[in-house]
């Protein structure tokens, strides 16, 4: 099987994984990329070595967090929040996902938007403040 025919297998199998969920771009592009060169690696010696081929879509971390999504860099899904019961089905804890795929110890597992929307129903509901005047009122 040459190049052309691999990518052409891949982009069908990638065609039929967007259509049963969304997925970006750079997501696509990846999938493709990853899925072509299994099938290569596959015809090549009918056995596939690679670990990246084998298990989830190459990623990096810092594309991982995407505007209206998080991409999982276990298993390539994208979720607003990825969430310990995710995370468990990986066998992996939040701090063992950060420090595996280089995110500091204080990286939320969320997408920019709710990170920013959270961020401004923090700061409109002013909890600092009413901490300092009920403190200052029992005193």
């Amino acid at each position: 099987m040459d190049k052309n025919e691999a990518v052409a297998a891949a982009l069908d199998i990638v065609k039929a994984q967007a259509g049963a969920r969304s997925m970006s771009e750079d997501e696509i592009l990846s999938m493709v990329k990853s899925v072509a060169d299994g099938i290569l690696a596959m015809a090549g010696d009918g056995q596939c070595q690679d670990s990246e081929v084998a298990g989830a879509p190459v990623l990096d971390p810092k594309k991982a967090v995407k505007e209206a999504s998080i991409v999982c860099l276990e298993c390539g899904k994208s979720f607003k929040v990825i969430t310990k019961k995710h995370l468990a089905s990986h066998n992996l804890s939040a701090e063992e996902y950060r420090a595996k795929h280089g995110y500091k110890k204080t990286q939320a597992l969320v997408c920019k938007s709710l990170v920013r929307e959270r961020r401004a129903k923090m700061k409109d509901m002013k909890l600092w403040e009413r901490r300092t005047k009920s403190s200052s009122s029992a005193d």
